[in-house]
């Protein structure tokens, strides 16, 4: 039987090889990136910002904005910074129809981020329509994958999005945070849990500090966030 099932796999890998998420390049398993790609992802060290994360001077601890507005949420743990290479593995996992690198990326995701065995995994939810259209949720898929890699529980309803919300890109962090108020709601009590919000792009805050206001009203004692790839600028 063992024999049948690796004649299969070989003969399916001759027909779809696997191929790398960041630009499309025969690889050797369908875990990894190529050398070019993976040489241009740039791997975060996740010692900036106690808060987002944002890298910092020596020193200093928490940025100038988390100071002037403290988040709900705690501390962002992000695998890489948004470049060209992590924008394309998004674009794929998005909008090409491919959940499997949801499973590559958060090999890398998984690795740093420290997790309780009591931690709760909550993907940020896509409202219904978006969903329908797309056919999954690229937070739950990447969530799954971590919960696997770490042994810990993913929540995949416990947030849902209630209201649709206008596309982001080329509006300011006030804008967005405006935007996403009365976004989200609870489905359930977390009552003194860890929550892990999880998504793929963590960009202004906006969109996870809506998500950790209601878990904290929902009773989460911690809310950390765990995304693919952090924006360092402004967008």
């Amino acid at each position: 039987m063992g024999s049948v099932r690796s004649f299969g796999d070989w003969a399916l890998a001759l027909v779809l090889p696997p191929r790398c998420p960041g630009c499309g390049a025969i690889v050797e398993d369908d875990t990894r990136f190529c050398g070019d790609c993976w040489e241009k992802l740039d791997f975060l060290d996740n010692l900036g910002c106690a808060a987002c994360n944002l890298p910092l001077p020596g020193g200093e601890e928490v940025c100038a904005r988390c100071l002037a507005a403290p988040p709900r949420h705690g501390r962002v743990y992000a695998a890489v910074a948004y470049g060209e290479v992590a924008r394309k593995v998004v674009l794929r996992l998005k909008y090409g129809r491919r959940p499997g690198v949801a499973r590559i990326i958060a090999a890398s995701m998984a690795r740093d981020v420290p997790l309780e065995s009591d931690a709760l995994l909550v993907p940020v939810p896509l409202h219904h329509w978006r969903l329908w259209s797309r056919g999954y949720n690229q937070a739950l898929e990447i969530a799954r994958h971590v919960a696997r890699a770490r042994g810990v529980a993913v929540a995949d309803d416990a947030l849902r999005r209630i209201r649709a919300t206008p596309p982001m890109k080329g509006i300011g962090a006030a804008a967005r945070t405006r935007a996403m108020r009365g976004v989200f709601r609870a489905s359930q009590r977390f009552d003194g849990r860890h929550v892990v919000l999880v998504d793929d792009v963590y960009t202004s805050g906006a969109t996870v500090e809506a998500c950790a206001r209601v878990a904290r009203r929902a009773g989460a004692a911690q809310v950390s966030v765990l995304c693919w790839a952090r924006v360092l600028r402004d967008d």
